[in-house]
């Protein structure tokens, strides 16, 4: 993200902070409820805590614009990140995107009300360009040093709604961007898990939805052991899903502690 970009992003969303400031006055009016108007100026604007990664299915950035900027098609996000690495700012990161759908992630629900979404214009089948990574890492930085987003809060599309959808896919470079704190990521060896720790307690600790517990395994594989086409959990991927919920837990207790998401 080049820097006249960085600062209009900011100027955009400065603008959008004044507005709201300067609106604390009043209060949007509430039908058939009787009240007394007692404004306060006591409170901020929600901030997002999660990001989640997107493709787009299409084979140009135009067509992906087309769709994410049509209001019959009722889908959105907060940013695409074109194959040459142009970022385009489509919706304020304060604002409800569209892009997430029905989802959950760790107890969280309706993930388009608490994340950034983020669009990759790929078409499912292709590597991601060198440009793309590029600015979305760039990208990424930015949003994690503003609104202070752990490391475990960034995720994929299909880590948030594993019956409907499986982007970013097994290409997605999930290691690269957890070297620098984006999402986590264990190496081996990795430590055994607990004979009393089974699959659907481990990936519902993690995060997942395990109400499909097939859906949910199938998400965990595409995004951690990518080059591993089955969908059945080995003793290793046991091990390895085991040391993500140590990792996650390590950065809930001592947030301060480290910067990347691998070990």
């Amino acid at each position: 993200m080049n820097e006249a970009f960085t600062r209009m992003a900011r100027v955009v969303a400065g603008l959008a902070v004044l507005a709201t400031l300067g609106a604390c006055t009043q209060i949007t009016p509430r039908a058939n409820v009787s009240y007394e108007e007692r404004p306060s100026p006591n409170f901020n604007e929600r901030r997002p805590n999660f990001v989640i990664i997107h493709y787009t299915t299409h084979d140009n950035a135009e067509r992906s614009l087309s769709t994410l900027t049509d209001p019959l098609r009722e889908v959105s996000a907060h940013y695409l990140v074109a194959r040459d690495g142009t970022i385009y700012y489509l919706v304020d990161e304060l604002a409800r995107a569209w892009h997430a759908g029905d989802s959950y992630w760790g107890g969280t629900r309706d993930l388009n009300s608490a994340s950034i979404g983020i669009e990759l214009d790929n078409n499912g089948e292709e590597p991601f360009t060198e440009a793309q990574i590029e600015s979305l890492l760039k990208l990424l930085a930015d949003i994690k040093a503003r609104y202070k987003i752990p490391a475990a809060n960034f995720l994929g599309h299909g880590d948030v709604a594993p019956v409907r959808r499986s982007d970013p896919g097994r290409r997605f470079p999930w290691r690269r961007l957890a070297e620098h704190g984006f999402g986590l990521w264990c190496e081996p060896p990795y430590p055994k898990a607990p004979d009393a720790a089974d699959t659907a307690l481990l990936l519902a600790a993690l995060g997942y939805d395990t109400r499909d517990l097939d859906a949910a395994v199938a998400a965990f594989k595409v995004h951690f052991v990518p080059d591993d086409p089955s969908e059945e959990m080995t003793a290793e991927d046991q091990a390895l899903l085991y040391c993500l919920v140590a990792k996650k837990a390590a950065f809930i207790l001592h947030p301060w502690k480290g910067r990347e998401g691998v070990s």
